[in-house]
């Protein structure tokens, strides 16, 4: 379980909700200092292998479930990475992010929702700018919020659910993803971060998705550990629009997430961490259910890069039963297990189940195989030695009737 101090900002409607002490922790911040300070960020005291995708906890915890439930998200627009401090909250010289965040505590009780607030990157000039406000999964736009309008704000439309009257609120579509990027908060969020932020970039770009598809990375959301961690907003197949967050996310991992995710609308379970509007508990089992509707086929496909290798696949034969083939095997593969009882009995008709654990240095999960046909099952097995042993026991019977004869 994650330290108080590795838990993202969360404004709750009850009297056990987090206050904004030094034992907490917020989304919006990282490290002492003020956005003032451009060059805030330095560099790394080493690479990958330390803090990047090549570290040695990477992929070590389970991510399923690892999500509080909250059921409104806020990103203020502010600034980039590189001069975000640790703990936005007591910047002293940006009243905007700290005034907001201050605005929020002392109205939690008075929150309907449960509501986190993050801050996003925003340039002055470009498509979103400083002080604007995103909330999902209202999915709307608020523009240019100032330090004087924060308890204005906060008063109309995150606790009275209207509308801020002095700017109209704008709808937005398509997919919106955050990365956090939080490098004063945590170095492995600053390492794996950036390099995510610009795969996504790139892949918005080769597939044309400029005015469908939006990334930007984000302060703290909550389990540095699990870097890099990604937030997708947007409408699933019923047109409901949620808020599904990824860890362990590498850069090859983009396309997955595009193909699956933002076009199709399937979850990527393998890098699932929860969603919106879910308890813990409620994630676990949703993801439950999606294992038995699926067959297993989204959670460990493939641990090196989340598909199927390259000469694997399911295929439907023999009637309708399906059968497995998998070649080069991943190296982490940790053993396939055959649960079958060879007792020389013949079973006719009894499937023999295949399981299958891939582990992932010193974590298994259990990953189902397709079930083989019954006729290929039984000769391999119980068959195959009961032929062997009456073919075994004829041959005997010939041997000593032959020497019978000759000392006849």
């Amino acid at each position: 379980m994650a330290s108080n101090r590795d838990e993202p900002l969360t404004f709750l409607n009850t009297s056990t909700s987090s206050s904004l002490g030094e034992g907490d922790s917020s989304q919006i911040g990282s490290a002492s200092g003020s956005f003032q300070n451009e060059g805030f960020l330095g560099s790394f005291d080493g690479g990958d292998e330390d803090y990047g995708f090549s570290r040695t906890e990477f992929k070590q915890s389970p991510l399923v479930g690892t999500v509080k439930y909250y059921e409104r998200h806020v990103f203020l627009c502010y600034k980039k990475p590189q001069v975000w401090p640790p703990r936005i909250e007591a910047a002293e010289f940006d009243r905007l992010p700290r005034l907001l965040s201050a605005a929020l505590s002392s109205r939690k009780s008075e929150l309907k929702k449960q509501t986190r607030l993050t801050i996003c990157e925003g340039h002055d000039g470009t498509e979103t700018s400083n002080g604007d406000v995103l909330i999902f999964p209202d999915m709307i736009r608020y523009r240019r919020l100032t330090h004087f309008d924060v308890d204005t704000f906060v008063e109309e439309v995150l606790v009275k659910d209207g509308e801020w009257l002095p700017g109209s609120p704008e709808p937005l579509s398509g997919s919106y993803i955050f990365v956090c990027a939080h490098g004063a908060r945590d170095k492995r969020c600053g390492v794996c971060g950036p390099a995510l932020v610009s795969r996504f970039k790139d892949e918005i770009d080769l597939r044309g998705y400029q005015s469908k598809v939006f990334v930007r990375p984000c302060s703290h959301i909550g389990g540095h550990k699990y870097a890099g961690n990604v937030i997708i907003f947007g409408s699933n197949n019923h047109q409901k629009v949620t808020g599904h967050w990824y860890g362990y996310v590498m850069p090859d991992d983009v396309p997955v997430l595009f193909d699956q995710h933002i076009e199709k609308g399937e979850i990527v379970d393998r890098l699932w961490r929860g969603q919106m509007g879910l308890s813990e508990e409620d994630q676990m089992k949703a993801q439950e259910q999606r294992v038995i509707a699926n067959g297993d086929d989204n959670i460990e496909s493939s641990i090196e890069d989340g598909s199927q290798a390259a000469d694997g696949g399911c295929c439907q034969a023999n009637g309708g039963s399906s059968c497995c083939r998998v070649s080069n095997p991943p190296e982490n593969a940790v053993s396939f297990n055959l649960e079958t009882k060879i007792n020389g009995e013949k079973k006719k008709g009894i499937k023999n189940p295949i399981s299958i654990n891939i582990g992932n240095k010193g974590a298994s999960t259990p990953h189902k195989a397709c079930t083989m046909p019954t006729w290929l099952e039984t000769w391999e097995r119980e068959d195959v030695y009961a032929a062997l042993a009456l073919i075994g026991a004829a041959v005997s019977v010939a041997v000593a009737y032959n020497c019978y004869r000759q000392l006849g």
